[in-house]
Order: C-alpha cells, then structure tokens, then sequence
C-alpha cells in the first residue's frame, strides 16, 4: 500500500460477503508431486474460468463497495497505474473495496467478520508512519476475504485499547462497543496524541496473496474440465481454487486463538484472529478453512484430497497433513479429531479417525510413496484394528464420541460410522495385499473379512421400509424412534462404500434422496437446517454408486451453482454450509460472520466431475491399473478433462454426435500414458493398455450397440448433434426454517 503523509492510523477490517484430446498437449510423462510444474498441464479454453491469481503478490481491488465520510476521489486507488492522483481519506472516512476473487493474503466498516462466534474480529489497528510503501505485519494473515474496508476513526484510540499479543491478560469484555471511541483493536501502541485529525493519500493498494505457497504458479494446474455447461465448468474451478486457498503455509495456521491458548498460552483478547500457529511440519499443509480454522482436519480431507490431487497434485501438502495427524497418535491407537492444536488433550471422533485412514488410501493412490507408507503401516494398522473392535455382536459400528461434522446424534450404533467403516475395511484389505504386502495383515483377513460380512448384514437393523431409507441409529433415531432421522451422511455412505448389495435397493435410496432436495440443495436431514456441502459431497458419489449420475450432475448444478450464484456468496470459493432457505448463515454457528466461504470439504464436484462423470478411476497407484466409465448424462451435450499423475496424462473427451446411417451416437475419446492398462466401460467391455483410443455408441430400441473406431472414421462419418437440448431443471420449494431447532443446535 503506496501512502502520502505519515504518523497516522488505518483501521482494516476484512469480510466475504456483505448481505477431442487436447490440442497442443506436452508430453503425456508424468509429473512430481515433489516438484510441481510451473506451467498448465493441459493448456486450453477452459483456462478462462481459474479463478487463481496469475500474480498473487499484486492482487489489487476491482471496484468501491462503499464510501462514507470524509474520502477525497475514492476511484484513484483503483487507477494506479495512471499515477494521477491518489484517494485521501480524513478522521470518519471509510473506504470499502471490492476485489474480483474471494482471496487471501497480508492486509481489514467497522464491524469485521468472524472466526469466533462469540464476537465479531477485533479490526486491525495499522501505524503509518512515513511516506512509501507500507505493509502489515505477517502474523496478521487473512485467510480469506473479498471486501477490505479501510477507515480512519473520528478520534485517536487510546492506548488501553490497542491489543498486542501476549502483552494482556485475556479480557473478558474486550468487544464491549463498536463505537469510535470504545472498539477495541488489534495492533501495535504507539504514541496517537499528535494524530488527531491527520489525513493519508493512498496511492495503490494491493494484497500478497500467501495461501498455495507450494507453487509460485497458481494458475500452473495439472487438471481441467470443460463442458457444455458454464456453470458446471464455474463449479469444477471453484473447488480447485478453494483447495488452494486452504492451503496454507504451517507456519500461519489455527485462527483459534482460544484453543491455540490452551498449547502456547497466549494472553490475546476475544475478537483477536492471528494467524500464526504453526500447525505442521513442511513448507505447505492442506486445512479445512481458509478462513477457520486453518487446521488439518482428518473429514475435510476425505473430499479434499481427491480435488487436490486432480486440479494441482499439491500432494506434498496432503502428506504433511497427514503426518500432523499420526504425530499425534494416541497410545490405544486412536488418532486425534483434527491436528495443531487439538491432539494434546483428547481430541477425538470415531468417524474422523477413519477418514485418516481414507485419507491414507487417497494419497498413495495418487503418489505411490510406498516407503512413506511402510514408515507408517504399524501406526495404521493400530488406528484400523482401534476402530474395528467398535464393530459388535449386531454388525454395526458402536460409537463412543459425539464428534463429527458438528452435526448431532453423533452416539451408538451408527449407519454413517458403520458404512465408513466398511469402507476403509475394503481398503485397507487392498492396502495389506496389493501394495504393502504384509504377512500380518494377510493373516488377518479372515477375520476381517468375517467382520465385513457382519456388517452387510448389520445394516439391515437400520432399514426403514416406510421410508425407503436407513435410520441414524438402533433407538431414538432410528426407524420409528422419538427422534427419527433418515441421515443424508449416513445413506450417502451406505451407497459409496458397497455396503448394499442390492441393486433395486441402491437405486430406492439413490431415489429417496433426490426425493429430499429443496430449491437450494440437499438438505442434511441428520442437522435441522442445514445445508452441507459436504454431506453432499458424498452424497454426489453415492448416487453415482447407485448409476443414478444424471442425479448427481443435477445436484451439482441445482447446489454448487446456487452457492456461486447465490446472494451473500463469493462467486468464486465453496462454502463450509448454509441454511436451508437459502440463507448465508451456517446453522452450526449463531452469527453467520462465522461462516468459512472457502472451504475443502465442499469441494465435492471437483473430484466427481472427473472420477464419475468422465470415470477416470484409477485402480492401483498413480493409475498403473485404471477403468474408464464415464456417464455423459442427460444434462450435457459434451463434457471432457483429465488429470495428470507421476505416471502421465489421463484424459477423456465425451461429446454427442450424429453419424449418417446410424443417428445419434455418444462418442468416447481417451488416452492413457504409457505404463497404464485397464478396462474401458462405454456400452461395452475394452481392455486398453496406455494409448489414444476412440469408441461409440448407440441405443437400438433397449440394446446399448458400442464399437471401437478409428481416426479415420470419425473424421468421415461424425457430424454435430444440432437437435440436442439439454432438459429444463425440476422446480422445488424453499426449505422451511425450523427456528426452535436452530437455536438448540447451534455448537457455537
């Protein structure tokens, strides 16, 4: 920030919202999740919808937001390259800018926003004291934001009221007023009895974005996707630029300043929002929220960790994540809830326990760092055996921690616990025999095996036939319990983990959860008014599971597009959750200040778009063995994009075309990198081993025909689809608040 005159103050106050195979394609080698490319993997078109800086040193504000008070040309901050004349503000001037992106960086209207539900962020109090380039501190990292308010208080503070950290006892009214003369501040004292009534020119203004610092490239992705729908392609990219945006140097972590005190004792006021914990080991560490809390949590990496693997392989960040966590193993082989500074106290959540482990799977998945697992492998099969011994007599997984996603019911015998559960089971059974090849484990496997089975059964206990849905739980919550609940979570796992053997039951609760929506998402019945796009990310998957994909391409759209769209979003980042009329408050929280709008866990379409819409899957590690089964859907005239790994490129085209004789054809085009083999599934059955291949087909009355073509044929014989229409979208009423439940179930 470029600014005239000296000796003065600006109080910042941050906030998110106020009310055919690529062209020109590189080398299909693969790439280092150690050393990341400098340069877009698959250059094209859809480039256009990144929402990543191309210069995240110099981020710079589009427009004013608001003015008030004594400011002099507000626009000329905006014009800094004319170099003609600067914005000047006066005691009571206030400045609010808009930048383009929800973004990150060093730089905060009087009213900031929230990483604490208690009080709104204390604004930062910053000295200018010379004539040139200043700039604010590091500790005063803003994970996320898209309005910065700058304004100059009518009357100087005193003293008393700037808080540094450590330099106070924890005050227990430190926000007793937002007035001038009583707000408290964060920042550093310094004699103001001289300053009163001084005025600042600000000639330029930009914000150094410090969030990704793994790659100096943001823009340098090592996927894409691109359809014939914009907003799907505007959803795929949010989600990757929120995973970037919540991924943040360690050193700058945990805006809990609270729970950070109970670690390092710090003496910072109620309001204050540091970010200057160090949360992990590494240059770089994958978190929740960009916002808050800045933390490795175990749950958000179960949809995050897939989204960064295929949009920046920024794997590196994901392991040091992953490592945080283990660290912190407890002595009965439980893992902690979330990392730095939980893990020191008895942190705890038996389905956060087992999304580290899921978490485990995705990254050697995607890296194949066998010797970092082995290094790890003891810790894991501890962790695994903790958690399957909580599977008893009924089949079912016996929860003993309240802890999940806030959401409550969180006890006893559990759909979600259980499906999870059964899940990493057929995991880890792939982790002991294909990858580690541990004569331990394998000794194991009958018991475990005997234990999954328990469970396909166990899970009968919970079916709701009236419903057409699993219960939460055996008792209260269960089918005809006092509290009854059909969990959007729970069902959503019994579908994506292969618990439900049945194909017509796959297909009724697939059904039943559609049936459920609301005209602004799917609404998580297991939290009264919410609105999870987490929960709904799984829920994504499993109506894919179930071959429901045209469900899951109308959620994405119906939700993620309302949460780009919506008023009070960013049209950038993904929320942490919203209420089920539409509103911007999460109900977890009773000040919807609070609310994370970049968050990992609801990054799901990033991963689904590509793993079940286009179906690239890889089978074993870095996609050594894959199967390609994409689903075009009946919402998309052409959908393609890829991902690369330390094997190569992986990429798949989808488009519908007419060919004379035959009529309207679905049109595969794929290629694998070399050292790949695998199955294609696209009307019939190919077995490919790394190479460009081409398929069709066709519907004849109720036979699916497909067969392999050439170049030649495709270039001879397919013309465009000019008839097709993508269908108009299902009307559906406004969720009704339930406003008694929305105050008993705030957790903050």
């Amino acid at each position: 920030m470029i600014i005239s005159d000296f000796f003065t103050y600006l109080a910042l106050t941050y906030n998110n919202v106020f009310h055919h195979i690529a062209a020109n394609a590189p080398s299909s080698a693969g790439i280092s999740h150690t050393f990341l490319p400098r340069q877009s993997v698959f250059p094209g078109p859809w480039e256009e919808y990144i929402k990543a800086p191309s210069n995240k040193s110099q981020i710079r504000p589009q427009k004013i937001w608001h003015v008030e008070g004594d400011v002099s040309i507000p626009e000329a901050v905006l014009d800094w390259q004319q170099g003609n004349s600067s914005t000047t503000l006066g005691p009571g001037g206030l400045l609010t800018l808009e930048f383009p992106e929800n973004i990150a960086g060093r730089f905060a209207g009087r009213s900031s926003d929230a990483t604490d539900s208690r009080a709104r962020d204390l604004s930062l109090y910053h000295p200018v004291e010379y004539t040139g380039t200043t700039c604010v501190k590091p500790d005063f990292v803003r994970g996320a934001f898209k309005y910065l308010t700058i304004y100059i208080p009518e009357r100087p503070p005193k003293p008393e009221d700037i808080w540094s950290e450590n330099e106070f006892p924890y005050p227990p009214d430190a926000l007793d007023s937002y007035s001038d003369s009583h707000q408290k501040h964060l920042g550093s004292h310094s004699d103001t009895s001289h300053r009163h009534k001084r005025r600042i020119s600000i000639s330029s203004l930009s914000v150094n974005c410090t969030a990704f610092p793994s790659n100096p490239n943001a823009r340098a992705y090592t996927g894409y996707f691109s359809s014939s729908s914009t907003l799907l392609n505007r959803i795929w990219y949010s989600g990757a630029y929120t995973l970037q945006l919540t991924t943040i140097d360690p050193a700058e972590g945990s805006s809990l300043i609270d729970y950070n005190r109970l670690v390092n004792h710090n003496g910072s006021p109620q309001g204050s929002w540091y970010s200057n914990f160090t949360i992990a080991n590494g240059t770089a560490v994958t978190t929740d929220g960009a916002k808050r809390d800045r933390m490795a949590y175990p749950g958000d990496m179960a949809i995050a960790v897939p989204g960064i693997a295929m949009s920046t392989y920024d794997m590196v960040a994901v392991r040091n994540g992953l490592d945080t966590i283990f660290i912190r193993q407890y002595a009965n082989g439980a893992l902690p809830y979330a990392g730095p500074p939980m893990g020191y106290h008895g942190e705890f959540s038996d389905t956060y326990h087992l999304h580290t482990l899921l978490g485990v799977w995705n990254y050697i998945l995607y890296t194949d760092d066998i010797p970092w697992l082995q290094s790890h492998w003891y810790a894991y099969l501890k962790a695994f055996e903790y958690s399957l011994a909580k599977v008893d007599r009924t089949g079912l997984f016996h929860v003993t921690s309240r802890s999940d996603w806030l959401r409550p019911g969180m006890t006893g015998h559990n759909l979600e616990a259980t499906s999870l559960m059964y899940h990493v089971l057929g995991l880890t059974l792939r982790l002991a025999d294909e990858i580690v090849k541990d004569p331990y484990a394998r000794e194991q496997f009958a018991r475990w095996k005997a234990l999954g089975e328990r469970m396909e059964w166990g899970i009968e206990i919970l079916w709701c036939e009236e419903k057409g849905l699993y219960g939460d739980n055996v008792g209260r919550r269960g089918c005809g319990g006092h509290e009854e609940c059909m969990p959007q979570d729970g069902n959503s796992w019994a579908l994506l983990s292969g618990i439900i053997a049945n194909n017509t039951r796959r297909l009724e609760v697939s059904t039943n959860l559609r049936g459920q929506w609301t005209r602004y998402g799917a609404p998580a019945t297991e939290f009264p008014n919410v609105i999870s796009p987490f929960a709904s990310s799984f829920e994504l998957l499993a109506h894919c599971a179930a071959g429901n994909h045209d469900a899951a391409v109308e959620l994405a759209e119906l939700m993620w597009g309302y949460m780009l769209d919506g008023e009070g979003f960013t049209n950038s980042t993904c929320v942490e959750g919203y209420r089920i009329d539409g509103n911007i408050q999460y109900p977890a929280y009773s000040s919807s200040a609070r609310n994370s709008h970049a968050h990992g866990w609801s990054t799901g379409p990033t991963m689904v778009l590509l793993t079940e819409i286009l179906g690239i899957k890889l089978q074993t590690p870095l996609g050594r063995e894959f199967r390609i089964e994409p689903h075009l859907t009946k919402w998309l005239k052409t959908a393609r994009g890829g991902f690369a790994t330390g094997l190569g490129r992986f990429e798949v085209v989808l488009r519908r075309m007419k060919v004379k004789h035959l009529g309207r054809v679905e049109v595969l085009d794929l290629q694998m990198p070399a050292g790949s083999r695998g199955y294609v599934e696209f009307g019939g059955s190919w077995y490919v081993e790394g190479e460009t291949a081409h398929f069709i087909k066709r519907q004849e009355g109720d036979v699916v025909v497909a067969e392999k073509v050439t170049t030649d044929w495709m270039e001879r014989e397919l013309m465009e689809d000019e008839d097709w229409q993508e269908p108009e979208m299902e009307e559906r009423p406004v969720g009704q608040v339930d406003w008694k439940a929305l105050e008993e179930n705030y957790v903050t």
